[in-house]
């Protein structure tokens, strides 16, 4: 466990801690959320800069200096991933997104989820869920409550799975990360702060995450999009992938 793991895990539960306390204090859910975006933003960024001064940093909420991509280092946040479920009350499935990027891979990373009291991390990486029983029980498979990708009911089909739908990034690639379920499925566009943190965990548990086509998901680029992905249990990554493509070639996509 480096001090970037630690740093992550402490900065996202802290962000986290000071989100509870904002929504805690009721009020409007629009301004709600924009505050909930704005303060959470600045104080991620101001420690960032304080304890990493030599890093750059791409947050969700902040303007794109470019001049990270020549940096070696570079800190992606998500101040406050699923803005949406944080204004609704008594949702829990939003998070607080704290990755680094170093020389070309992901080397720390935390996802929070303050309103669960969960912080999974590279800092302590989960186990990897036990590969038995998800071959023998229905599948099931986190997509987006709002925007799922429409070729996911295809896919449901042709592997026996039950599509579950949940609010943010985060809270849908820790419920693979937890066991919970045993698949996440994007597509439609993403950009790098809804997963950097979720994929450096979920590859410090043992799992696979990759583009839908198999290829390697690629940090720090510019623009910064990530227009797909799936995270999953290991052994499950190659039937996903080509049900995946089959799905998508039966819809015409």
């Amino acid at each position: 466990m480096s001090d970037d793991d630690r740093l992550a895990a402490e900065l996202a539960t802290e962000a986290g801690q000071r989100l509870l306390e904002l929504r805690a204090a009721g009020g409007d859910p629009a301004e709600l959320r924009r505050a909930g975006d704005r303060q959470s933003h600045e104080f991620l960024t101001a420690e960032l800069a304080r304890r990493r001064p030599g890093d750059a940093i791409l947050s969700e909420e902040g303007a794109d200096d470019l001049a990270r991509l020549s940096a070696s280092r570079v800190w992606i946040v998500d101040p406050l991933d699923g803005t949406r479920e944080f204004g609704e009350p008594g949702r829990t499935d939003w998070a607080v997104h704290v990755a680094l990027w170093e020389d070309g891979e992901l080397t720390a990373g935390a996802v929070a989820l303050p309103a669960e009291g969960v912080t999974l991390s590279t800092a302590e990486p989960p186990s990897a869920p036990g590969s038995g029983p998800s071959l023998s029980r229905t599948l099931k498979l986190v997509v987006s409550r709002t925007r799922p990708p429409e070729f996911t009911v295809r896919l449901a089909d042709q592997v026996g799975a039950e599509l579950v739908p949940m609010g943010s990034a985060g809270a849908k690639a820790a419920a693979v990360i937890r066991g919970a379920a045993d698949g996440y499925v994007h597509s439609g566009g993403q950009y790098e702060w809804d997963s950097a943190a979720p994929v450096a965990v979920a590859w410090a548990a043992g799992l696979h995450a990759s583009r839908i086509d198999g290829s390697k998901l690629a940090y720090n680029q510019a623009p910064p999009s990530v227009p797909d992905i799936l995270i999953c249990r290991a052994e499950l990554a190659d039937m996903l992938l080509g049900a995946i493509s089959s799905a998508q070639r039966h819809d015409g996509q």
